[in-house]
Order: C-alpha cells, then structure tokens, then sequence
C-alpha cells in the first residue's frame, strides 16, 4: 500500500497515475458531495486538434493538459526575461534570476515526440499549445509532431501581451483586432484562445485585446484561457471585462493563480462562484508546496469543478532529455503531493480529465480550415 511519504517522496509510475485516472478509489476522506457525475457535452461539440475535429469521449481517459509549450521562437525566453527585468525596475524590485533558455528543443521533432510519447505512458492523453503567432508558435511544426508522436495537440491563437505584441496592435482598432482573430482561427486549426495575457497592471491595449478576444470567442465559440502577470494583478479584471463582451464564465480559465498565494483563496473562490477556472498552471516543481493547501481549500468548498491543472513547460531544464520530469510532471509530481493531501481519484480525475475536456469542447461556428 501506498503511504502518505510515497506520495511526497517520489515520482509516480505509469500503472499508479493511469490507476487515478480511470478508477475511483474508496476509503480515502472526502466529502460526497464532491463526486462528480461524468460531463455531457453539446450536441456537435467538439475538440479541435491541429490533425482532425475530435468527439471529446475520443479525447479517452487520459489527462488534458490545459496550458503547455511546445513551439516558441528560439528568443521567446530571453524576451520574457528582459521584459521582466525592466518591469521589475520600473516596480523597484530586483531583477528575476535567470533560467535556462535555450529553446532549441522545441525545434527538434524527434526530440519532442521522445518527450510527449513518454508523457503518454505516464497518463497524458492530450496537450494544449499555448503559443500563437506572435509567440513564434510554428503550426506546421505541431501537426508533423502530433503525428509523429500519436498525441492530440490543440494549437491556442490571439495575442500574448502588451510587450510582444505586434507593433501595429496599438494602432489597430478593436473591431479590427476582432478581424484578425478569427483570421487566424480561418486559416489555421485553433482549438483554444490562449494564453491571453497582461503582463502587469493591464494597460490600456490590453484592454482592448481582451475586449476583442471576448468579440472574438462570440464569432468563433472558442474557449479562452489567460495569463496573469505579477501574481494575481488583473485576475478579476480580466474576467470583467470578457464577462463584459457577452462571454460565459464556464468558457474562461483565468491562469498562473497557483502564484497568488492566499490560504483563504478569496480571489480563486470569488472566479469559482462566477462560474470560471481557476488555473493552478507552473506546476511540479519547488512553488508546488503552497499551491497543494489552496487546491485542496477549493476542492473542499465544493469547487473542483472549476480547477484546472498544468505545468506551463518552457523551460529546457524541465525535459526528460536535460533530466527534468518531463511534460507529465503535472501528474506525476504535482497529483502525487494532492493525493497525499485528501484529495480523492475520483476527484483527481474530475479535474485533470473531465474539466479540460468541457473546457475546450465548443460547437464550430467557422469551419475547420483545410
């Protein structure tokens, strides 16, 4: 049997978080109420990867991973980090400490279909690709690899944030922000706005770009997920002002809240009782400590169908090929420390399975491009 220092102290095997995902197991505390029935989905819903239209039962019972990278341009990293640095002078904090940022894998297919066929066997049935163009996200380079690797890749689009913006975004009126989104969604295979992003306090384009992608989700139908900057700066706002443009809560996950450290999750449980996701997104690694007691507070408070789970892989430290734990460390790194904490299979799979699936599963209301 399994104890609770197991779950602390090591990764998981395959067979243990395949075992979570499919089955439920008794005898573990918690409270009835939170057993979830399974999810049922519009009729014509469907997921779009970036190879086929997937009926969201085809997605299997393996984890959706809401919010990873797969594709950036090789200077993505070293952009973030000296954007971060000038916001953090202009805030009269320190610099960030530098990581490791060669992205040179994430131009390296057989590389990357290594690392995602290991991510299958440890439970991963699908992944969310959270770059889009203006990220350097390369959607030829995602089909060959979701081939290669046999794993369903949905490919995000929009607009990140204000400091990688194109440079005529400023110029560009909202309704011809609106055009360009579902340009993008014409012509290639999107299967999710996101990440949509304010780097800091939202400034004024921002604004505008969030404006337009909720305009843009009412033409498209496409589901949306976002980036928080300095922790948990513009969480509320961001939901504002999509709720604003006529979006429904249950198609937004607010993200990176698992970096707004707050016991009480007053904000998480304030997005939960509005109907959107909580995203807990940079995980299985050294800041999961925290992030484990605010899952399980809102697990507890009966909001476990509103939490999504994901790593936001970006780093090349964190591959399996460089020693890291690889794209599944969502579930073998970070579940192991929640199971250790109360949290049920059932539960477990009701956030890493059923909730991605209804999250991205929509009714097309643009066909899907050739």
């Amino acid at each position: 049997m399994l104890t609770p220092e197991d779950f602390r102290e090591r990764r998981w095997t395959r067979r243990e978080v395949l075992g979570v995902l499919a089955t439920g197991v008794a005898g573990i505390a918690c409270p009835a109420s939170l057993s979830a029935a399974a999810p049922t989905f519009p009729k014509g819903a469907i997921i779009r990867g970036v190879l086929k239209d997937y009926a969201p039962d085809e997605i299997g019972s393996g984890a959706t991973l809401f919010h990873e990278h797969l594709s950036l341009a090789p200077d993505f990293l070293t952009r973030f980090e000296r954007y971060t640095a000038e916001s953090n002078a202009t805030a009269g904090l320190p610099p960030p400490a530098a990581g490791p940022s060669d992205l040179s894998f994430m131009q390296d297919l057989d590389l990357l279909t290594g690392e995602l066929s290991a991510a299958r066997r440890e439970g991963v049935g699908c992944i969310v690709d959270g770059g889009h163009p203006d990220m350097g996200r390369n959607i030829n380079f995602l089909q060959q690899l979701s081939m290669k690797a046999g794993m369903p890749i949905v490919a995000g689009g929009g607009f990140y944030t204000q400091p990688f913006y194109p440079n005529d975004i400023s110029t560009m009126s909202e309704e011809q922000i609106v055009r360009a989104l579902v340009r993008q969604v014409e012509m290639e295979p999107v299967g999710v706005f996101g990440e949509i992003g304010s780097w800091d306090y939202m400034t004024g384009t921002e604004r505008k770009v969030f404006r337009a992608i909720g305009k843009a989700h009412l033409a498209t139908n496409l589901s949306i997920f976002t980036h928080t900057g300095i922790p948990g700066k513009g969480a509320l706002e961001q939901l504002d002002i999509l709720e604003d443009a006529g979006v429904r809560p249950d198609r937004v996950v607010i993200g990176h809240l698992g970096n707004l450290v707050d016991p009480a999750v007053q904000i998480h449980k304030a997005i939960c009782r509005r109907g959107a996701y909580v995203g807990f997104d940079r995980l299985g690694g050294a800041a999961d400590e925290p992030q484990v007691p605010m899952v399980m507070a809102l697990i507890n408070a009966g909001f476990a169908d509103r939490v999504m789970l994901s790593s936001d892989l970006a780093r090349p430290n964190a591959i399996k090929r460089n020693g890291g734990p690889g794209y599944a460390k969502t579930l073998t790194v970070f579940v192991p420390k929640l199971k250790a904490a109360g949290a049920t299979d059932d539960v477990i799979r009701q956030i890493t399975v059923d909730n991605p699936r209804q999250f991205l599963a929509f009714v097309p209301r643009r066909r899907r491009p050739s």
